[in-house]
C-alpha cells in the first residue's frame, strides 16, 4: 500500500477521485480505455483542467484530433483552454500530395521518429507535471507491429516519469477487445463503457480495472456526460457509511392507523406499502411525510407515476398539506424519468436527500416504476437492497409504494416482489360490502417490534385518511367479498367521509 504521506492528484471529478480512494499516484501512467463516444476526451480534459487550476504545467497531445475540435469540446462544457498547452501532432494536408509520398521507406518509420522527436521536443521545452495521450491507436498504427508498439510506449513511459510526469494514455478500443499489453505497462486502468437500451438514452459506466499499491472501489459505476464534464456517481457500499442513529417513530398524525402500526414507522427501517391502483398507496405515504414535516423534520419524495402537480393537487383535496412543505423548504419532490436516469444516478440522487437534505424520510413512489422502467438493467433488486440498507445505516425511514396487479380477490399479483426487502409491510386491499366497494388496511409484517393484526376499513375524504375500528365481524376481507357475521355495523357511515 501507499504511504499516507503521498500527495494523491485529483482527476477533476469528484466520483472518480471516491472511487480511487482519493485521486492517482503521482508520477504514473495510467491507462483510459473505452470506445469512441464514451467520454475519454473530456475525462482526460478534465484531468488537465485540475492541473491546470494549481498551476502546474499541462500538455495535451492529439494524435487524432485537432486544437479546435478540442477547443470546442471544452467550449460545449462551458470551459475554455486556458493553462493547457495542446501539441497537434496530425498529418497535414500537405502529406496527401504526391511529392510528399515515401519511396525508400515505410511511412510508419519515418512518421513514428518524427512523432516521437516532437513528443519529447515539447516535455523538454514545457517540462509538464500531467500529460494527456489522445489517442494510442495512432501510435500503434505508426508502431507497424506488436513489439516495436510496446517497446515505443516503454520509453514513453520512462522518459515521461524520470521527469516526474502523471501520463493518462487515451485508447479507443471495442467492448471486448482487451490489449493485455498495454494494461501490464500501466499503473493503472480506466474503462469506460457505454450501452444503448432498446428505449431511452444511453448508459454510461466506469470501470476501476487496475490499480497499484492502492484501494479502490471496484465493480462499475454509473456516469453521465452533462454540461460542465463527467459526473460519476459511485456505486453504493451500505457497509461503508454505518453510523450510530436514534431510533425514531415518524407518526401518521393519524391516531387509529398509529395503533395499527404499533406507535408509528420506525427510524432506519423500510415499509412497503403494497396495494392495487387507487387503494390510497400514494396518499398514505404522502400523510406519512406531511406529518414527518410537520414534527420538524424533513422529507424527500421520489416519484416515478404521476407529475409535481398532480400530486399536489390531489394532496390539497384531501387536506393533506405538502405545498407548504416544499415553499418552506421541508419537502423535496424529485419527478424521475427512469428512461433518462441510470440506477446509480438515482441512488446518488437519493443519498443526496439524505446527506444534503437531511431528510429524515425518503418516499419511493413506485416500486413498479424503479424496477421494471429499467428492464434492460440487471440487479436492480441488489442495487435497491444496497440503497434501503443505506438509508437505514444513516437513520433515515424509507416507505416504497408498490402496486399490485388487479383489484379484488385472489386473482391479484405482485409483478414485483419486495416484501423480504422491507422491514414492515402494509397491505391495501378493497372490498366489497353492501352493494359498496370499500377499502381496508392491514399490517402484514413489522421487524422488531409489535402490531395490530387486525383489518381496519381505510376512507378518504376531504378532512384525510381516516381509518376505522377492526372488521372482526367480517371473514374474507382480503378476499375482496367478506362474509358478514355479526349484528352491528362495523363499517364507516357514509357521511363519515
Amino acid at each position: 500500500m501507499k504511504s499516507a504521506k503521498t500527495a494523491l492528484l485529483s482527476t477533476g471529478i469528484d466520483g472518480l477521485d471516491t472511487i480511487l480512494n482519493g485521486g492517482l499516484t503521482p508520477h504514473r501512467l495510467y491507462l483510459v480505455e473505452g470506445s469512441p463516444g464514451s467520454g475519454k476526451t473530456t475525462l482526460a480534459l478534465q484531468f488537465l483542467r485540475a492541473g491546470a487550476a494549481l498551476g502546474e504545467s499541462v500538455l495535451y497531445i492529439s494524435l487524432s484530433e485537432t486544437e479546435e475540435e478540442l477547443h470546442s469540446i471544452a467550449s460545449s462544457h462551458g470551459w475554455d483552454l486556458d493553462g493547457i498547452s495542446v501539441r497537434e501532432l496530425i498529418p497535414s494536408e500537405d502529406s496527401l500530395k504526391p511529392d510528399e509520398q515515401y519511396t525508400m521507406f515505410h511511412p510508419s518509420e519515418v512518421e513514428l521518429a518524427d512523432t516521437t522527436r516532437a513528443i519529447l521536443l515539447d516535455a523538454e521545452n514545457l517540462k509538464p507535471s500531467r500529460v494527456v495521450f489522445d489517442s494510442l491507436a495512432e501510435l500503434r498504427l505508426l508502431a507497424g507491429n506488436p513489439l516495436r508498439y510496446r517497446r515505443q510506449i516503454l520509453a514513453l513511459k520512462q522518459f515521461f516519469l524520470s521527469r516526474q510526469c502523471t501520463v493518462l494514455m487515451l485508447d479507443d478500443r471495442a467492448p471486448l477487445e482487451i490489449d493485455i499489453q498495454l494494461q501490464t505497462l500501466s499503473h493503472g486502468v480506466i474503462t469506460l463503457e457505454q450501452t444503448r437500451p432498446g428505449y431511452g438514452a444511453e448508459r454510461r459506466r466506469l470501470n476501476v480495472l487496475k490499480y497499484r499499491g492502492m484501494h479502490f472501489r471496484g465493480g462499475f459505476h454509473d456516469f453521465i456526460i452533462a454540461r460542465g464534464g463527467l459526473q460519476v456517481f459511485p456505486r453504493l457500499i451500505a457497509a461503508q457509511f454505518r453510523s450510530p442513529t436514534s431510533r425514531h417513530i415518524l407518526s401518521s398524525g393519524v391516531a387509529e392507523l398509529d395503533v395499527l402500526l404499533g406507535g408509528g414507522i420506525e427510524c432506519g427501517t423500510s415499509t412497503l406499502i403494497a396495494g392495487a391502483a387507487g387503494s390510497g398507496k400514494s396518499t398514505l405515504a404522502a400523510q406519512f411525510a406531511a406529518n414527518t414535516i410537520a414534527s420538524g423534520k424533513r422529507a424527500a419524495m421520489f416519484i416515478f407515476d404521476e407529475s409535481v402537480d398532480t400530486l399536489l393537487s390531489r394532496a390539497d383535496g384531501l387536506g393533506i398539506k405538502l405545498r407548504h412543505a416544499i415553499e418552506s423548504g421541508g419537502l423535496l419532490i424529485q419527478p424521475v424519468d427512469p428512461a433518462e436516469m441510470t440506477p446509480g444516478q438515482f441512488a446518488h440522487a437519493v443519498a443526496d436527500a439524505v446527506h444534503e437534505h437531511k431528510a429524515a424520510l425518503v418516499i419511493i413512489d413506485s416500486l413498479n416504476g424503479y424496477l421494471q422502467a429499467m428492464p434492460e438493467e440487471h440487479f436492480l433488486t441488489a442495487q435497491l437492497h444496497e440503497l434501503l440498507a443505506y438509508l437505514g445505516h444513516q437513520g433515515a425511514a424509507t416507505i416504497l409504494v408498490g402496486v399490485q396487479q388487479g383489484l379484488i380477490g385472489s386473482a391479484m399479483q405482485t409483478p414485483v416482489d419486495a416484501t423480504y426487502l422491507a422491514d414492515g409491510v402494509i397491505l391495501m386491499r378493497y372490498f366489497e360490502a353492501r352493494g359498496e366497494v370499500r377499502q381496508a388496511i392491514s399490517i402484514m409484517k413489522r421487524r422488531g417490534g409489535a402490531h395490530e393484526r387486525t383489518i381496519r376499513e381505510f376512507r378518504l375524504g376531504g378532512k384525510g385518511i381516516s381509518v376505522g375500528p377492526p372488521l372482526r365481524e367480517f371473514r374474507g376481507v382480503l378476499t375482496g367479498v367478506p362474509v358478514y357475521e355479526g349484528q352491528s355495523e362495523p363499517l364507516f357511515k357514509a357521511s363519515s367521509a
